[in-house]
């Protein structure tokens, strides 16, 4: 398969991966207390730019099925800010998988603890501290802990490796 189609199926893949499994796991997806497991799929960005897009496509059409009227729009904000500077540490720190991915991983419970922390705020009316603290949790557990054990377990299968960085 020409190595163009190759990125355009495997970026529409994890986008779609990414919207399945937030909405099939919508109950603890959205609202005040979010645990979005595919948000461990952000480390992706670490190994290619088009997972930056991937990524924010999936949080979009994912945020379709949110609750809260704006998030299509400031949720994904959030990823968009939160995949370029993990992309970017992907780069600087390729040499070293477990600290790049450590690193990376804080981007996303930094970006959305505070602006989805403010969206719910806003349109729940919980306390900023407390909405802000809620989302950057879940993230933490979701990107940090989760994300971060999955990609160092599959890091070690070198045709899983080979596939998501598009080589042939």
């Amino acid at each position: 398969m020409d190595n163009k189609i190759n990125k355009i199926v495997i970026s529409g893949v994890v986008a779609g991966i990414y919207a399945v499994m937030t909405v099939a796991l919508s109950g603890i997806s959205y609202g005040g207390v979010q645990f979005r497991v595919a948000e461990a799929l952000m480390l992706l960005c670490v190994f290619r730019k088009e997972y930056c897009v991937a990524l924010s496509v999936g949080c979009l059409v994912s945020n379709m099925f949110s609750p809260v009227p704006l998030d299509m729009i400031i949720g994904t904000l959030a990823t968009v800010v939160a995949v370029i500077p993990i992309y970017l540490v992907g780069k600087l720190y390729n040499k070293k998988p477990l600290l790049t991915h450590v690193i990376a991983s804080l981007f996303p419970v930094i970006s959305n603890g505070v602006i989805v922390g403010l969206e719910l705020n806003y349109f729940f009316g919980q306390p900023l501290a407390l909405s802000m603290l809620r989302v950057a949790l879940g993230e933490l557990v979701c990107v940090t802990l989760l994300g971060v054990i999955l990609f160092r377990v599959v890091s070690k299968n070198k045709q899983f490796m080979r596939i998501i960085c598009f080589e042939n």
